[in-house]
């Protein structure tokens, strides 16, 4: 697809959009340092029913929370805050990106819990996307435009400096599939993920996770400084040789990135042979990586980490920006999830569900 939506003859009178969270396997804070991930997209995610009024105005009704707002189709808010400031975005950038203007009634649902490092921000950035390009009657932009749109949302919307990770993998999931993602070459490679027996879950640490209003953003600042003290554009082209010249934070910054790449690669690997024991462990490492070189960990975390290795998990750490949310745990065949835990289905990307 073009980067640009084209309009077509005319939109619908109502269509049902869905886009599913992801948990990231590995690879974190690596995507706006040009790095790799392998995110999994998950059945559970955000379901955008719109309605067209033909009166100008977006009208959102966030179902779960009973909270909603309305406002004119061509002037979103920059200071919306919430879910709201989500809806805002998106209709902005959708008119920047040439999407008509339509009036809508939004009817949000979710099954992602909020603030859990699972993605509900970008499911619903996806699915109410996708619902508003297909009311107006817009061609689909292509999958990586999407993303950067929804991206930008997050960014100047929002007010959070996330990466691409998120968007990409709630819109190319594939069943039974992780996805390993080059953010310098936006390359999305399929790797076959056969759990026989195993499970993924998640615990929630009882900390919400908020990328706007934890350090992330200052995470995402200290990579760039470490960039500009070893004159290069990316840390995923540091040379490991030179870290000791950088101070301290940021040479545990640029470590972990160099790191955890690696550790993508590693996994990639393991599924594809099959070693999900060693998944596990690389699971393990990446959590010590994100506790001592990111400092993203909290103690809240560090108990459920502990609460699901004492469970049985081959591997746990902490998922998404970190600052707390849940964690995320490789759980062996015959082990018993702890109270509280919730297992994770791989499922597929975003799509439109229903429409007249």
């Amino acid at each position: 697809m073009s980067d640009r939506a084209r309009t077509s003859s005319g939109g619908v009178a109502g269509v049902t959009a869905f886009a599913p969270g992801r948990v990231n396997l590995i690879g974190e804070h690596t995507d706006y340092n040009e790095g790799l991930a392998l995110p999994i997209a998950i059945a559970a995610g955000v379901t955008v029913r719109a309605i067209a009024t033909g009166d100008g105005r977006i009208e959102a009704h966030a179902l779960d929370l009973s909270e909603s707002d309305s406002f004119d189709a061509d002037r979103p808010s920059r200071s919306a805050s919430g879910w709201r400031a989500f809806v805002h975005g998106v209709v902005g950038e959708l008119a920047a990106a040439g999407v008509p203007s339509v009036g809508a009634r939004l009817e949000i649902t979710g099954t992602v819990p909020r603030g859990a490092g699972l993605s509900s921000s970008a499911a619903l950035e996806v699915a109410t996307s996708i619902g508003l390009i297909t009311l107006a009657g817009g061609e689909p932009l292509g999958g990586r435009d999407l993303a950067r749109l929804c991206s930008r949302v997050e960014n100047e919307w929002v007010g959070a400096r996330t990466g691409l990770l998120d968007q990409l993998a709630s819109v190319f999931g594939r069943a039974n599939a992780a996805l390993r993602i080059d953010f310098r070459s936006l390359a999305i490679e399929p790797v076959p993920l056969r759990l026989d027996g195993w499970r993924l879950a998640t615990l929630d640490s009882g900390e919400r996770h908020a990328n706007v209003e934890s350090g992330y953003n200052h995470r995402r600042a200290e990579c760039a400084c470490a960039c500009a003290a070893l004159g290069i554009d990316s840390l995923r082209d540091a040379d490991p040789s030179t870290l000791a010249a950088l101070d301290s934070p940021l040479a545990e910054r640029a470590r972990h990135v160099l790191d955890e790449n690696r550790r993508v690669d590693e996994t990639v690997a393991a599924l594809r042979g099959g070693d999900l024991a060693k998944v596990g462990s690389l699971l393990n490492a990446s959590h010590a990586s994100l506790r001592d070189l990111y400092d993203v960990s909290t103690p809240a975390v560090e108990a459920t980490v502990a609460e699901l290795l004492a469970a049985g998990a081959s591997g746990a750490r902490v998922v998404g920006g970190g600052f707390g949310g849940h964690v995320l745990a490789l759980m062996p065949p015959g082990s018993q999830l702890p109270r509280g835990a919730r297992e994770l289905h791989p499922g597929v990307g975003a799509r439109v569900l229903e429409r007249p």
